[in-house]
């Protein structure tokens, strides 16, 4: 299995913010000492690729430095170079993943899942929507005509949902925290909003019960996971409580449906804001040592496209 890390293109942050940039660093050595893929650097995306999804105005000022204040300010980063070669980066890696994931069945982005951003705007720490960009990257190239995409990080993917509102090609199917940021929801075309505490089992039942819906609904040539560390009780963004064990069992129950039914995978990490950064970085490890056993395990070639 491949996985395509960006680690090394690093956001430089101030002192004491939120978001935690070293966790990507931890968690590539982590998978590189466990031997669990093969990794690579990806590529950055090109203006094209991030234009079938961005206008061109905001990929611009992006680019340049020239967002105004209040946009900076919605996505909770301050501008440098270092933060757009990250951001591009990062859509280079879910790309990559994609691609790859059509030759092999599954691949990995070690980042990735900024599903908070539009067309014009970033919000809540994601600048392109790497998702999105290569939903319609692939499309293009014709390389995928049907895309389902399976969020299960802790807030909605209100970028990822509006971007793909009325698509029949793009299938959105959102698992989230209903009392938890983005406050203003977007329609996924299936969304299942899920109460604080709700836990493993009833988290765990209501996956069960949506994933094959959206499965047969969808009738996707590629899928991309957006997995989230942040469900887990001791995240500091999230409320749903669940634990380790039950994160370990999303992943599996995700990973192993869609291989089953010959669906590739790509997998992107999402959020995740332990208050303990360990227990983030072994949620996302989990979800890579899931993916890379059901990956060996599955052997078989994806159907063709």
């Amino acid at each position: 299995m491949k996985a395509y890390y960006t680690d090394q293109f690093v956001l430089p942050l101030p002192d004491g913010h939120r978001f935690p940039m070293a966790k990507y660093g931890m968690l590539r050595a982590r998978v590189a000492a466990a031997r669990l893929a093969s990794l690579e650097v990806p590529a950055a995306a090109a203006d094209h690729d991030l234009e079938r999804v961005h206008t061109p105005d905001y990929v611009r000022r992006v680019s340049s430095g020239t967002l105004d204040p209040a946009a900076r300010r919605a996505i909770g980063f301050p501008w440098s170079p270092g933060m757009v070669e990250r951001a591009r980066r990062s859509v280079g890696a879910t790309l990559a993943a994609a691609r790859q994931a059509l030759v092999d069945g599954l691949a990995v982005n070690l980042a990735g899942g900024t599903h908070h951003a539009f067309p014009d705007h970033g919000e809540g720490f994601c600048v392109f929507n790497d998702a999105a960009v290569t939903a319609r990257t692939l499309q293009a190239e014709a390389l995928a005509r049907r895309v389902l995409i399976v969020d299960c990080d802790v807030h909605q993917g209100n970028g990822t949902a509006a971007i793909f509102a009325g698509d029949e090609r793009v299938f959105t199917l959102d698992l989230f925290a209903e009392k938890n940021y983005p406050f203003r929801k977007q329609p996924a075309d299936l969304a299942v909003p899920l109460p604080d505490g709700s836990g493993d089992a009833r988290y765990l039942d209501r996956l069960a019960d949506a994933l094959p819906r959206a499965i047969a609904t969808s009738r996707p040539d590629l899928a991309i996971y957006v997995s989230g560390a942040d469900p887990h009780v001791g995240d500091r963004l999230g409320r749903l409580g669940l634990t380790k064990d039950g994160l370990e069992e999303r992943d599996r129950t995700v990973l192993g449906t869609l291989l089953k039914k010959g669906v590739p995978v790509a997998v992107t990490m999402a959020g995740g804001y332990g208050r303990d950064l360990h227990d983030t970085v072994d949620i996302h490890f989990a979800t890579v040592r899931q993916a890379a056993h059901l990956s060996a395990a599955a052997g078989a070639r994806p159907r063709s496209v």
